[in-house]
Formats: structure tokens, C-alpha cells, sequence
């Protein structure tokens, strides 16, 4: 995972989409869901707990996809 990077951060809903219109972009992306790791290992999280990562190759591409997915969800 060492070419991966953080993107964003956000609530599980938000980050699946995200992670949707990345893969149908063909920018591969891992979900790390802090607030499921809590939960399996007993104790909670507290805000926006779920992170995606992509190959810093990607960056470009994927916040031109971001921009435009904000544009969505703020409507």
C-alpha cells in the first residue's frame, strides 16, 4: 500500500459513492472503515471515520471527479 495515499475522509455512505464513481473511472481505491474496526474491536469512533485511498498516480484525475461529485451532493 505504500503508493496509495489518502483522498478523503468522510461518512460510509459518502466514501462508497465516492469509491463508485472512482472504480467506474478505473481508479482503483481501498476502504478503510475505522468506525467498523471499532465496533469489531469493541469501542467506538467519533466523526467522519471512514478513509479512501488511491495511488498517488491517480490524484489528478480523481479530484477532478471529487469537484464534481461535490457539485452533486450539494444540490
Amino acid at each position: 500500500m505504500s503508493d496509495y495515499i489518502k483522498f478523503f475522509s468522510g461518512t460510509t455512505i459518502i466514501t462508497n459513492r465516492l469509491a463508485f464513481i472512482l472504480d467506474e473511472l478505473g481508479i482503483s481505491s481501498i476502504i478503510k472503515d475505522n468506525n467498523e474496526s471499532g465496533r469489531l474491536a469493541g469501542f467506538g469512533t467519533l466523526g467522519q471515520s471512514v478513509d479512501l485511498f488511491i495511488r498517488e498516480k491517480d490524484t489528478k484525475e480523481a479530484n477532478l471527479a471529487l469537484d464534481n461529485f461535490k457539485k452533486e451532493i450539494e444540490k
